[in-house]
């Protein structure tokens, strides 16, 4: 959102250079935080007009409709919403203003599990109605397992992988066997990997090799989403 300066590259979005274009390109995207990013002493109402005039697509009757959808009285003050009501709050805002472009991050971090998964059925739905994009920020991988269509891992501000969901799950196979069969050669093929007294786990994406080298000797189980996340998060650590 251009908050904070480069390391390195640069952002285009739409085609368009951030620091070149900024107004014109945040016009055109939807912003959720997993804070409420308005005044906490103004009601709904008063907290809309303010935010409204910043879009040149504001749309009135778009906001009325995600106000009576998700069940907000616009005359209560921020502060008197629950952290739920305030995240139904923001995605209202985002999403009646025509935005090409959502970005959420970690819109369900701190709710409790029911409205989590509330949460997630709203978004579900808005993929299906509207024609938005969305950019869904998040440590909680069974989230990603119920929205995503691509994922991307950022390990220590580094890309470790972006690839479709599905394929994603094709690829990756947690591999276990007896601690006196694991070699330089086995190691080399593991992303990750963990030791008991006697066996080994680890994660790979090149199952055939490993079938070839050590044959029935290690048994493989398809990998979860979450061991893929844990995995690459050990990977320098063997």
């Amino acid at each position: 959102m251009n908050l904070i300066n480069l390391d390195s590259g640069e952002i285009y979005i739409f085609g368009e250079d951030i620091k070149k274009n900024e107004i014109s390109i945040k016009d055109r995207i939807g912003f959720v935080y997993d804070d409420c990013c308005a005044f906490e002493d103004f009601t709904i109402k008063e907290n809309k007009k303010i935010i409204s005039k910043f879009y040149s697509k504001w749309d009135e009757e778009k906001f009325k409709y995600y106000l009576e959808k998700f069940e907000l009285n616009e005359n209560k003050k921020l502060k008197q919403l629950s952290k739920g009501q305030k995240m139904r709050f923001s995605l209202a805002l985002a999403l009646s203003h025509k935005a090409e472009f959502l970005i959420l991050d970690e819109p369900t971090s701190g709710l409790d599990p029911v409205f989590r998964s509330e949460l997630l059925d709203i978004l579900f739905e808005i993929i299906g109605e509207e024609e938005v994009s969305i950019l869904y920020s998040t440590h909680i991988t069974t989230d990603l397992e119920k929205l995503a269509d691509y994922i991307t891992f950022l390990n220590k501000g580094k890309v470790e992988f972006s690839l479709e969901k599905d394929l994603l799950l094709e690829e990756y196979f947690l591999v276990k066997g007896p601690l006196d069969i694991l070699n330089k050669d086995l190691e080399k093929e593991l992303i990750g990997l963990r030791k008991t007294r006697y066996n080994f786990e680890g994660l790979t994406n090149n199952m055939r090799k490993l079938k070839e080298l050590f044959g029935e000797k290690i048994i493989f189980e398809k990998a979860t989403l979450d061991d893929i996340v844990v995995y690459y998060s050990k990977k320098d650590v063997k």
